[in-house]
């Protein structure tokens, strides 16, 4: 039986995972050099190794947003099961109405899967430094649980 990526949890709980999955986004998307600050971390194994991690930070919950920066270092790992995960945490299981992705614009692969999934972009010069400008992304409760990935 072959079996696809794994689920894992960081966090309060774990937080030797939480911070392995934290340094594990923090290298892969670069510009990151100083981690995160009290987050959360959903990850994904393959076969044991851990081939991407979603970081969940700058959780604000009298506004109910929170950040998402996610990396991996395998196409195998976006699956409609860690999709259901990644952002069922934000907005069934700590309530939040809107989910926020902050995307180098020269990030083409990671710019193409959010505006796939419904994320509505903002573009904002300069914000990566004089050269480089980052999409804000936006997704809304609302708009997540429209999405076809929560069909059956």
């Amino acid at each position: 039986m072959i079996l696809g990526p794994r689920i894992i949890w960081g966090g309060a709980g774990d937080p030797a995972t939480n911070e392995a999955i934290g340094a594990f986004v923090a290298r892969q998307i670069g510009g990151c050099e100083r981690g995160f600050a009290d987050f959360t971390t959903l990850g994904v194994l393959d076969g044991g190794e851990l081939i991407a991690g979603v970081v969940y930070h700058n959780y604000s919950p009298e506004a109910g947003v929170i950040e998402l920066s996610a990396a991996s270092s395998s196409k195998r790992w976006l699956t409609r099961p860690v999709l259901k995960a990644m952002f069922g945490y934000p907005f069934e299981e700590i309530g939040c109405q809107l989910a926020v992705l902050r995307v180098s614009e020269e990030n083409r692969g990671m710019v193409d899967i959010a505006r796939r999934f419904g994320f509505t972009s903002h573009r904002v010069p300069r914000l990566r430094g004089r050269g480089e400008a980052e999409i804000i992304f936006t997704l809304t409760d609302d708009d997540w649980r429209a999405h076809a990935v929560n069909r059956l």
